[in-house]
């Protein structure tokens, strides 16, 4: 009997610890390594503009940065802007950081989505990729952006803020 209570409080401790990790690596909601490489190999194409422009993608943004860090250029692909599903091996938003050298490289993939109702109040349609909920709804970035959501992902560059968090600290303009 006291093997068995051992064993109990050995699989709750442990439920215990791996939940506070989960935690403090973004949540229970986290992503499965496999999920997070395919998303990454799909996009590994993209490390040339030229590619990414012919798929579509146009630069959309002047390089972005807080005193969070920063977020780069963003390339949007109006057709999958305009196309309400989510597919994690086709990211709507390419981020490109610039480089020492003058030249910029792909640095994140950012997932996005109109919002349903257009309210900041109220999010029934919070759409989710990689087992992360996006951040928002938030007000469009530009004038001609509507309220909407976004999930950055940063697979080419390490992020000491989180894989998903909007801002990298490494990255700036």
């Amino acid at each position: 009997m006291k093997g068995r209570i051992r064993l109990a409080l050995a699989a709750l401790l442990t439920l215990a610890v791996a939940g506070g990790a989960a935690a403090l690596t973004g949540g229970a909601s986290a992503s499965p390594p496999d999920a997070l490489q395919a998303a990454k190999a799909a996009s590994a194409k993209f490390h040339s503009i030229r590619q990414a422009e012919a798929a579509g993608y146009v630069l959309a943004s002047p390089c972005v940065e807080s005193p969070a860090g920063g977020m780069g250029f963003h390339y949007e692909n109006p057709a999958l802007m305009a196309d309400d599903a989510i597919d994690s091996a086709r990211p709507e938003i390419l981020v490109y950081a610039p480089k020492g050298d003058g030249k910029v490289e792909l640095v994140a993939i950012e997932y996005w989505k109109r919002d349903a109702d257009g309210s900041l109040l109220t999010d029934g349609d919070r759409p989710s990729v990689l087992g992360r909920s996006f951040d928002g709804p938030m007000p469009g970035h530009s004038p001609v952006m509507p309220v909407h959501y976004d999930l950055h992902v940063w697979v080419y560059e390490p992020n000491s803020s989180g894989t998903f968090s909007p801002f990298n600290p490494s990255v700036s303009c």
